[in-house]
């Protein structure tokens, strides 16, 4: 658990605590599991996974070569943290945006020879040149990669060849087939391109199958903290840890209705409390009634009723003292108790990509200093 210090106004109602040393702990893991050869593409699309653009970048910048994100607004937010490193768009782009990726010097993602023409007519442009070998996503067919590479127009230089890996968290067979048919095909296409670099990993990838690390891996989820296998959960330190303030405390008698649709009646008399988060901060209104938690004082206050979209009200019976402005935490660590991502993830029925992704601007992003 990191000792970072976090200075945080009384008036905020909610916030996310962002540290800094937890993500480069993660990209050094990173780093041992892949080795000192492949460069490192970190990706912060989504506002940095919910963690901030800007904080993120600065960060991880010592030993991270390309940055990747979704499409012109989030690559422009990763400049703006006066980084020197390449930025590529995983994406594709819209037409409209094409002739702006260029001039911004960014690398695009192509997936045939008719998309890059539309490029190069907008000037000269570095390209990652996709191949679908199982996501059905994006990414030109594999047996038609080698004839769309040939036909790669004058002004493209391909950066690199990739494809992505649907299932490297769940179905090693498949992933194993998957990787050992890309790196076949790959043998053929750099003799069309020799310059161009390779890259398939993804974080569970990183994790699962470091020897086929190539030139580059796509760090994501694993440089936040979050581990897509359990077994190597325990190695990653989360960065992120989000709160919320106490506004309220009741006495419920027995038999109240709490919350909309009254899905939960007090069996008992209960000591209640309202928080100032719900599913409009990023809360998932999905965990009604189904488990999840919040830390008051270090111990698990169960979550009543439904979520609402500006509170939730938790059970605080069994904690002696609890007063309007204290912190209550909806992921993260509060002395001998923990709430994970993945917890929460579970309870709603999703994943912690949704989860991270789903914190809103309503919550404020707080970084030391």
């Amino acid at each position: 658990m990191s000792a970072t210090r976090f200075s945080v106004s009384p008036t905020l109602r909610s916030w996310a605590e962002v540290d800094p040393d937890a993500l480069r702990h993660n990209l050094s893991l990173v780093r041992r599991m892949v080795g000192p050869h492949p460069e490192i593409l970190a990706v912060v699309k989504a506002n940095g996974y919910g963690h901030g653009t800007e904080p993120v970048v600065k960060s991880l910048s010592g030993d991270v070569a390309v940055f990747g994100v979704a499409n012109l607004l989030e690559a422009r937010a990763v400049r703006s943290a006066n980084t020197v490193r390449d930025v590529m768009l995983l994406s594709p782009c819209l037409p409209a945006e094409r002739e702006e990726a260029v001039k911004e010097g960014l690398i695009v993602t192509v997936s045939s020879a008719a998309e890059a023409k539309d490029f190069a007519a907008c000037g000269s442009v570095r390209a990652n040149f996709k191949i679908d070998t199982g996501m059905g996503r994006v990414g030109a067919w594999w047996e038609e990669a080698g004839s769309e590479l040939k036909k790669m127009p004058a002004g493209v230089v391909v950066h690199s060849i990739s494809t992505h890996l649907p299932s490297s968290d769940e179905d090693e067979r498949f992933t194993r087939g998957q990787l050992e048919g890309f790196f076949r095909l790959v043998e053929t296409l750099k003799k069309l391109v020799p310059g161009a670099k390779i890259h398939s990993l993804n974080s569970a990838g990183i994790m699962k199958f470091p020897e086929h690390a190539a030139d580059i891996v796509r760090a994501g989820l694993i440089l936040y903290g979050s581990s897509p296998l359990p077994e190597i959960a325990a190695q990653c330190r989360p960065a992120l840890t989000w709160k919320t303030r106490v506004t309220l405390i009741r006495e419920l008698p027995a038999g109240a209705g709490v919350c909309y649709g009254r899905t939960f009646i007090t069996p008992r008399p209960m000591r209640t409390a309202v928080l100032a988060v719900g599913y409009a901060d990023g809360f998932p209104r999905q965990v009604s009634g189904r488990g999840a938690s919040v830390l008051i004082g270090g111990k698990k206050c169960p979550v009543l009723g439904r979520v609402t979209m500006d509170q939730i009200v938790v059970d605080i019976s069994e904690i002696d003292s609890v007063l309007p402005g204290d912190e209550a935490v909806l992921i993260g660590h509060q002395g001998a108790g923990t709430i994970t991502a993945e917890e929460l993830a579970v309870q709603a029925g999703t994943i912690s990509w949704h989860i991270f992704t789903g914190i809103n601007c309503r919550v404020a992003r707080v970084y030391p200093g």
